[in-house]
């Protein structure tokens, strides 16, 4: 980016970034919690701390709901210089911030003012127990949101820590439609200034159809354009003939001299690994996506699409004057430019000068960090032996017409379809749990099963971050070939909601993950691929949880009229699914 002259941006706020404040110096620090304080002990979460709280099985409940109401609308912005049209929420690329306290209630209405096409957003990371319906997931819990229709979304903010928002509706939150969310609670680690969401994410300058497009068509696969903080990034003009601004502006973020920092880390992208970094400062992790992990000081941090750290920043410098370039790059992606940049300022420094730090020397990596690095800071034990084990076997080929027509993903041999009219969730409530007719719904009963582990081989030399919804799985082996039987950190094994699934290396060796459940969540579970492109392939399979229970509990009448109000939409106009529809 030797092009990058200066950090006076040449476009304002608005045309970059809509009505968002993310990455400029006016959003300002968090505080440690929200106000209006129903419980005991100075903090809404009452005497729950890291150290006697298991948040599984007793997270708090204060009674307070924290409303929001999104719109979802077309619009023309310029991240990156590239004026593109996009779709944003209330305005604003990323969308606002969802800010509540651990045992809050979060409600969003969401309007859906797309004209032609359906939406529904996905709450990340959270567990949803007893509000399955509201995952967000069409074809699962919930159809579409039709054009000129609402949906209002109520559940518990049940863990805490920080995680993300955003559509799941084919690979339309590629277009913009995501957010940060920051879940206040119990910390493990001592630290002065909350700095906020720091989103990361590849960018395309093409819609989010036409990519799809190009992903179910055999040849060359989808390549991102650039790579933005905090929805910010700059593009050399000269490389587009699309309408583009030099130095558009990039995000900015101030340290203070002495004090410790938390920034919480988001890869919120499309395809792209992250490889995350600070010039001149180590990182301390303190948190994997919602899970407080005893801390431990790196470089860099990798993150797959979906995952999240939290990690602590001391400004250590003596000069408060100084200026040093925040870095996160794309590795082992798909990339025409990998390299997204921030800058951070001590607080006496010109805040519109470009910082002359140089990146250290950081190994390439793009896997997560060792297992063996990774202890949850509550102890939760070591895992019995499970009810039940399935084996996942991913593989990539084309699809089954003749000429093949697109190159597809497999699960165990099924490529994954989802019927937007009929969600899979609100017919087992019906006590439909039989699809014979439906095999691409590749749905996996697991009855009244009490835990589930399941082991996953990767026949495809990309990797894949696997996510489950509706847990939090324990991750107990990670490597290539076949696994063992032996667990990592076998006592005390990693937990999280994305992980990241390693290649088919050069010997031929699948990769694999294990993981395993408490089926202490009755629902339909999505369990993919988080990459969009690999996810509109088919690399899915949905998780059935406990039927019986799901056929006995009592659904609100909201799900099911996304259902009518979708069936009306489609009744005149036909729907363009030309991908699994997730």
């Amino acid at each position: 980016m030797s092009w990058l002259l200066n950090l006076i941006p040449a476009l304002s706020q608005v045309l970059t970034n809509g009505l968002s404040t993310l990455g400029t110096l006016q959003q300002g620090p968090l505080a440690p919690f929200l106000t209006n304080n129903p419980l005991p002990s100075g903090y809404p979460w009452g005497t729950r701390t890291v150290y006697n709280t298991n948040p599984y099985e007793i997270p708090p409940f204060t009674g307070v709901v924290r409303p929001y109401t999104f719109t979802i609308s077309r619009g023309n912005i310029a991240p990156d210089g590239v004026n593109r049209s996009v779709i944003l929420v209330n305005g604003a690329f990323p969308g606002p911030t969802i800010e509540a306290n651990w045992g809050d209630t979060i409600q969003v209405t969401v309007n859906n003012q797309l004209t032609d096409e359906g939406t529904a957003l996905h709450w990340h990371g959270f567990l949803q127990k007893k509000t399955q319906y509201y995952d967000g997931v069409p074809a699962v819990s919930q159809c579409p949101i039709a054009p000129g229709k609402s949906l209002t979304y109520t559940f518990q903010a049940d863990l805490y820590g920080s995680s993300w928002y955003h559509s799941h509706y084919s690979a339309q939150y590629a277009a913009g439609i995501f957010g940060p969310m920051v879940i206040h609670g119990p910390t493990n680690a001592l630290y002065d200034i909350d700095l906020g969401p720091v989103m990361l994410s590849d960018w395309y300058h093409r819609d989010y159809f036409s990519l799809v497009e190009q992903t179910m068509t055999p040849g060359p696969p989808v390549k991102s354009d650039n790579n933005l903080i905090n929805g910010k990034g700059v593009f050399n003009c000269s490389s587009t003939s699309l309408p583009c601004t030099n130095n558009a502006g990039l995000s900015k973020f101030v340290f203070t001299p002495g004090k410790t920092h938390r920034l919480r880390l988001v890869n919120s992208g499309a395809e792209g690994t992250q490889q995350f970094s600070i010039d001149g400062h180590n990182l301390t992790v303190i948190a994997n996506d919602f899970v407080p992990v005893t801390p431990y000081t790196v470089q860099s941090v990798t993150l797959g699409i979906g995952q999240r750290s939290d990690v602590l920043v001391t400004a250590n410098t003596n000069n408060a004057s100084a200026a040093y370039w925040m870095r996160s790059t794309l590795v082992c992606s798909l990339t025409n430019q990998p390299f997204g940049l921030a800058a951070v300022y001590y607080n006496k420094a010109n805040t519109s000068a470009t910082p002359t730090s140089v990146a250290p020397t950081i190994p390439q990596q793009c896997d997560n960090d060792a297992l063996t690095s990774t202890t949850p800071f509550f102890p939760f034990g070591a895992q019995p032996q499970p009810a039940t084990t399935q084996q996942f076997d991913i593989t990539f080929g084309p699809n089954s017409t003749t000429p093949p027509i697109s190159n597809l993903f497999y699960m165990n041999g099924v490529s994954f379809r989802g019927n937007y009219n009929a969600p899979v969730l609100l017919l087992s409530n019906a006590g439909n749990n039989s699809y014979p007719l439906d095999p691409e719904w590749n749905v996996y009963n697991f009855g009244s099963n009490s835990s589930m582990r399941f082991v996953v081989y990767n026949h495809f030399p990309a990797t894949h971050p696997m996510h489950l919804h509706g847990h939090n799985f324990f991750v107990l082996n990670v490597g290539n070939g076949q696994w063992d039987g032996s667990i990592i950190n076998a006592n005390n094994p990693q937990r999280r909601d994305v992980q990241i699934l390693p290649g088919q290396n050069a010997q031929q060796e699948p990769g694999f993950i294990v993981l395993q459940i408490n089926a202490d969540n009755p629902g339909v579970w999505p369990f993919h691929c988080h990459i969009a492109w690999h996810v509109s392939a088919g690399l899915y399979v949905n998780i059935l949880e406990r039927p019986a229970d799901i056929a006995r509990q009592r659904f609100p009448q909201t799900p099911f009229q996304t259902c009518k109000d979708w069936a009306a939409f489609t009744n005149t106009t036909v729907i363009d699914q030309i991908d699994s529809g997730l």
